[in-house]
């Protein structure tokens, strides 16, 4: 147990500042925020690096790649590296930044690791399958009050409540 109480932004004052950058965002880019887009984008490159052939002959990445095209000219892989450099640059400047594992007492970090990878996939694969991750079907889509987001994030969070029985004794 940690005897320094570190100190965060207000839950609050940070949700404000989020809706803020969502509203700022359906301004600028006519669009909300997202990350699974980033990262399908650099899947695709990395395919097009290693056999544009592929991607040519494939409609799926043909929309994003080949040709003349750049998969990684897209507004969403420069949000999410500014996300990751935001991070990094806020555990810098809050004197946070460490390299760790956070575990509970019944689980080793190689197993905490290989949940998170995972817990990764699996959401990463349902991302694709929905066509939008969870940032931008419960912020973006909530924030424009579309009926599927706010079915997905109730049953998101109900789904994540049932699981979390399951896995607390990690934790304990």
């Amino acid at each position: 147990m940690q005897n320094k109480e570190e100190k965060y932004w207000s839950p609050y004052l940070a949700g404000f500042v989020l809706g803020l950058v969502l509203l700022a965002t359906f301004v600028v880019m006519g669009r909300g925020l997202g990350a699974s887009g980033a990262m399908m984008r650099s899947v695709t490159y990395v395919v097009d690096t290693v056999s544009p052939q592929h991607v040519d002959n494939n409609p799926y990445y043909a929309k994003y790649a080949g040709g003349e095209k750049n998969p990684l000219n897209n507004w969403l892989v420069f949000e999410v590296i500014g996300v990751l450099l935001g991070g990094l640059l806020s555990g810098l400047i809050a004197g946070r930044f460490s390299l760790k594992t956070e575990h509970g007492p019944r689980i080793s970090p190689k197993g905490r690791l290989a949940f998170a990878f995972l817990g990764g996939g699996i959401m990463g694969f349902g991302a694709r399958l929905a066509l939008g991750c969870t940032s931008g079907q419960a912020l973006s889509g909530g924030a424009t009050l579309a009926t599927g987001s706010w079915a997905f994030m109730m049953a998101m969070f109900a789904a994540a409540y049932a699981v979390a029985y399951f896995v607390r004794k990690q934790w304990i």
